[in-house]
């Protein structure tokens, strides 16, 4: 009878794979048809040696002098071959009482630093010997296998990483120019002053203060400051606040570019254009055209989590919390951090100007 969905031919073998189950089976049948080590080798594609060490890791012990001599077994073969593999891996590390690991899960706990930035900041610092360092996937894995005294909890940003679909929807709101017409280096992150500009709501959602928070793209630097309310109103006061503090003439140097998205309290923001200030909006329900923004707002709800009213906290309070995110060694930034970046920025800025008045 024949078979539509059937094969006897097996598939052809390359050489250097290990042995799968059905090459073991066709060792056995070699063997029962009194196939030399050689002609076996032939008939599979590979090395004689390779057949001899599979005989022996399948053919059972003899137990006594009397009776057959046991013969090869493809079962027993793959059960000790499976057995084998699974203890072949490099050892790990031992993470229990090294000095570095011990760190990294203080610099965790109270700093709520990530495990990568500790572990940069140590190699570029020189924190360490090298005996006690280890790289940043395997303390991860130790993690999630509760080797160390730190959990997925500690980690948000890691729970947070997962696939989206981006999907782009058209303006309803027409607040000003639309994102689309950005710069290209504004996105490339290769010179600064371009900023992101969003809003962090406590309790209830326009009823009580909100942050609002601003980061530069290429430095990282993050400013969160308290206003009373999600309306344009107060979006605009702390905007004229950061004006007068760093002037009409280093404002539109500081601040290039804005790009915000269009919420409520966004529609005013065109007005700082006369001051020589760009402003861009993105497309609704687009959060990752504005990504460094929500990572950071997602690294501030550490300190202020989701439903917390922000009432509870003073104005000063929110500038400190803003100053230590902006200590924390970043990645992108070669391991250093933000602030010492946004200073080296400033200083440009303001020699620029001395150099135009000489």
């Amino acid at each position: 009878m024949s078979r539509n969905y059937s094969t006897t031919i097996t598939p052809s073998r390359e050489r250097g794979q290990h042995l799968k189950f059905e090459d073991r089976v066709s060792i056995q049948i070699y063997r029962r048809l009194k196939y030399t080590l050689r002609a076996t080798a032939e008939a599979l594609g590979c090395s004689p040696s390779t057949i001899m060490y599979e005989l022996r890791r399948g053919t059972g012990k003899r137990k006594g002098s009397r009776g057959r001599f046991p013969e090869y077994s493809a079962k027993r073969g793959q059960a000790n071959y499976e057995m084998n593999r699974s203890l072949c891996h490099r050892k790990a590390k031992a993470l229990n009482g090294n000095p570095f690991v011990d760190w990294v899960v203080g610099e965790v706990h109270h700093k709520k630093k990530s495990i990568d930035s500790c572990v940069g900041r140590a190699k570029l610092l020189n924190k360490y010997p090298n005996e006690y360092m280890v790289c940043t996937k395997t303390i991860y894995s130790a993690v999630w296998s509760g080797n160390i005294k730190l959990t997925p909890f500690n980690l948000p940003e890691a729970l947070h990483r997962q696939n989206k679909k981006n999907r782009t929807r058209i303006n309803k709101r027409i607040y000003g120019t639309s994102i689309t017409e950005r710069p290209e280096e504004n996105s490339a992150r290769i010179e600064e002053g371009h900023w992101e500009i969003d809003t962090v709501v406590g309790k209830r959602a326009g009823k009580e203060s909100v942050i609002l928070t601003r980061v530069e793209k290429k430095t990282d630097y993050y400013i969160a400051i308290k206003i009373p309310g999600k309306d344009a109103d107060s979006v605009m006061a702390a905007m004229e606040v950061l004006r007068e503090e760093y002037g009409d003439d280093f404002f539109s140097k500081v601040f290039k570019p804005i790009t915000a998205d269009n919420g409520t309290e966004f529609p005013r923001l065109s007005e700082l254009e006369a001051y020589g200030v760009s402003f861009y909006f993105a497309h609704p329900y687009s959060s990752w055209e504005r990504a460094q923004n929500e990572r950071h707002n997602r690294i501030f709800r550490r300190y202020i989590p989701k439903g917390v009213s922000i009432d509870l906290y003073t104005a000063e309070q929110i500038m400190h919390f803003g100053d230590e995110i902006n200590a924390l060694p970043q990645k992108q930034l070669g391991y250093r951090t933000p602030e010492k970046l946004f200073e080296e920025f400033l200083d440009k800025v303001y020699s620029l100007k001395h150099i135009q008045i000489a």
